[in-house]
């Protein structure tokens, strides 16, 4: 489980995004989990988003990384890691 948060403060957009895998596994802590659903209360945007997510899951279950190509896996790696520079 990651824990970003180095200070009790309000979350921004970027950090509910990376936390979102986390919080609907149920791996956040209580605080953390607090400041996520604060932050999911006062954005649109960030709800739709989980909202966006959980449909998603809903509807293709869950895709285990072994199960896909290598070439789809290397695809995704590298559009996860564009976004993390961003």
């Amino acid at each position: 489980m990651r824990r970003i948060w180095r200070r009790r403060r309000d979350i921004v957009c970027r950090e509910a995004v990376a936390l979102v895998t986390d919080y609907l596994e149920g791996a956040l802590s209580r605080a953390d989990r607090a400041r996520f659903e604060a932050h999911l209360r006062d954005c649109e945007h960030c709800s739709e988003y989980v909202h966006q997510i959980r449909t998603t899951i809903q509807a293709v279950g869950r895709v285990e990384p072994e199960t896909l190509d290598l070439e789809v896996r290397n695809e995704l790696i590298g559009l996860y890691r564009r976004w993390q520079a961003g």
